[in-house]
């Protein structure tokens, strides 16, 4: 049996040495019987025409060849440049639900959005007498007690993935990864 292959979403890419982090995540998922697959990995049979469109473009469509070629996605959902995940993992979460694959999900924080989110807004996040809170343009911001976005969560839950947090502290921590590809070895390789 060819063992499962998994995508490995999240803004990992811009870190110091992507290459050599992305090896190490790969050394994990083998250990639980997975083949993890990078955004950085080459297409075996990249199209001719692609050589005619600008880099990031080839980047785009190398990533979404490469989400269905598997059957699942591990996403760093760890807050990046913001209160929320990076949007191209996010981005990457939605194509690979919309696909049908198995998602799961880490991040190295548990802090909630809602206090994340309040916290990027300072002094403009004003609390309403419903106990609602709004941003400085009056705008709601949701507070389901969640992780993230509804959506992101939602799309995990609703693929049979998991989302695990935790307090590592450090990007650099993959002792979250690794349950997370625990997990996904569990289901996948069912």
């Amino acid at each position: 049996m060819v063992p499962p292959r998994v995508y490995l979403a999240g803004p990992d890419v811009f870190f110091p040495q992507p290459t050599l982090w992305a090896a190490g995540k790969k050394t994990i998922c083998d250990r639980y019987g997975l083949i993890g697959v990078s955004p950085l990995d080459d297409l075996t049979e990249e199209p001719a025409e692609w050589a005619a469109f600008p880099f990031w473009r080839r980047i785009a469509l190398r990533n979404e060849a490469h989400i269905k070629s598997c059957q699942g996605l591990i996403a760093n959902l760890t807050p990046f440049r913001g209160p929320s995940a990076d949007v191209g993992t996010v981005y990457e979460v939605g194509f690979a639900r919309a696909l049908g694959l198995a998602i799961f999900g880490y991040a190295t924080t548990t802090e909630a959005f809602l206090p994340r989110t309040l916290k990027a807004l300072g002094s403009e996040a004003k609390a309403r007498q419903d106990g609602t809170w709004h941003d400085g343009d009056g705008l709601l911001v949701e507070q389901f007690g969640l992780f993230d976005n509804l959506m992101i969560e939602g799309g995990i839950t609703g693929s049979g993935g998991v989302l695990i947090t935790g307090d590592a502290g450090r990007w650099d921590d993959l002792s979250l990864f690794e349950r997370c590809v625990h997990a996904a070895a569990a289901r996948l390789r069912r």
